[in-house]
């Protein structure tokens, strides 16, 4: 398709690297990596192939990667996992902290945890959309038993200081989970120097496929399988690994770690066009930016960008019509006409949430596509001011 992609926090195009070995190994003849004969041997090299490619780029041991059907299902995995885990091992580790931020994915899970009789403590953002370490202490204690914190925002960018709360949880013997899903092949990750006991990533943010993720749990780690019925993954996470899509994410994910600073400097430097020429098609006072705008505690792919007085679903299906993709947030959520709860929980009125667009950057993206975007945006929006 032609036209402007600027929704790569939603899904990135596969890598062609990624898509040849994903060719490469559907195409190999059917193999179950459970199986004990040639065909299962060969899928088996290259499960295993794979998983020590995905460690090596994230720190980790081999043996410590679970692949999944994605961040979701790692996300649920992790929080199900280990707080009904830490409840089987001392009844009195019942609490769960996480942030009013997060994706949906841990948030519900949360919530479903709190249904099940854990204590749920949801900490609060600043305008910025951090959450600070001092409400982090006053919440974690000797009776948590998980804490989730994203590394990068998906709505905003904002950078959360996961390693810092991580070092709490640790003091006090609660299991440290970080949805890694959006900050994946754009901020480094060392698993073995960080405080983190379960982390969560996913294929497509970073030029692999759909469907494919992978959740890192720590030997030691107090932790339970989500899913039942095979030996598959160690008896981690039982059903038939998908051999094609997880060599696709290996690809990407080399690529991703190889190119990582190439990535961020050109990420940023399309994000900054826009800015630069939104400023000048619009003016400085027609816009405002949502989220930590500092580059080092901020992703480098993702703006938030609230159009005053033009409803964001105006806008998007605007920026559709003349070949700009872009969302009103989430992806996951961008269909609802409920505000954002990054937004909201950062202290944005509900009128200016409902202004709110996120362009999200990548590969294959120009500064002359940014441009031409601040040009559109500019005609919408006269447009429909002079309505």
């Amino acid at each position: 398709m032609s036209g402007i992609y600027f929704d790569h926090a939603a899904t990135s195009p596969m890598r062609p690297e990624a898509l040849e070995a994903y060719v490469a190994a559907a195409g190999a003849g059917p193999g179950n990596p459970s199986s004990l004969h040639a065909f299962g041997r060969a899928a088996r090299s290259r499960l295993t192939r794979a998983r020590d490619e995905i460690a090596g780029v994230l720190g980790c041991r081999p043996d410590e990667l679970v692949f999944t059907g994605g961040g979701t299902e790692s996300d649920n995995a992790a929080l199900f996992g280990a707080a009904r885990a830490m409840r089987a091992r001392d009844g009195r580790r019942l609490g769960v902290v996480t942030t009013a931020v997060e994706h949906h994915a841990v948030l519900h899970a949360c919530r479903a945890l709190a249904s099940e009789g854990f204590e749920l403590t949801v900490l609060p953002v600043d305008e910025t959309g951090r959450v600070s370490l001092e409400d982090a202490r006053a919440a974690i204690g000797p009776t948590t038993a998980v804490v989730s914190v994203m590394a990068g925002n998906n709505e905003v960018g904002t950078l959360q200081p996961y390693a810092e709360i991580g070092e709490l949880a640790r003091a006090h013997g609660a299991v440290m989970h970080v949805d890694a899903v959006q900050a994946f092949g754009y901020e480094p990750i060392d698993l073995s120097a960080l405080p983190v006991d379960l982390l969560s990533v996913s294929a497509h943010k970073m030029g692999g496929p759909q469907g494919v993720g992978a959740l890192y749990v720590r030997t030691g780690t107090p932790w339970q399988p989500l899913l039942y019925g095979g030996s598959q993954e160690r008896k981690r996470r039982a059903g038939t690994e998908n051999v094609a899509g997880i060599a696709a994410f290996a690809a990407a994910a080399k690529l991703a770690a190889a190119e990582r600073e190439a990535r961020r400097a050109h990420a940023e430097t399309v994000r900054g066009a826009l800015i630069r020429a939104l400023t000048v098609e619009l003016g400085a006072d027609a816009f405002a930016l949502n989220g930590e705008q500092r580059p080092e505690s901020r992703l480098p792919h993702i703006a938030s960008i609230v159009f005053y007085d033009v409803p964001n679903e105006t806008m998007l299906m605007s920026l559709d019509l003349a070949g700009v993709a872009a969302s009103g947030g989430s992806a996951c959520t961008s269909g609802s006409l409920q505000p954002s709860h990054v937004l909201e929980a950062m202290g944005l009125a509900s009128h200016f949430c409902r202004q709110a667009v996120r362009f999200s950057f990548g590969l294959g993206n120009t500064t002359a596509e940014a441009e031409k975007t601040a040009k559109i945006i500019a005609t919408i929006t006269t447009r429909l001011r002079n309505r």
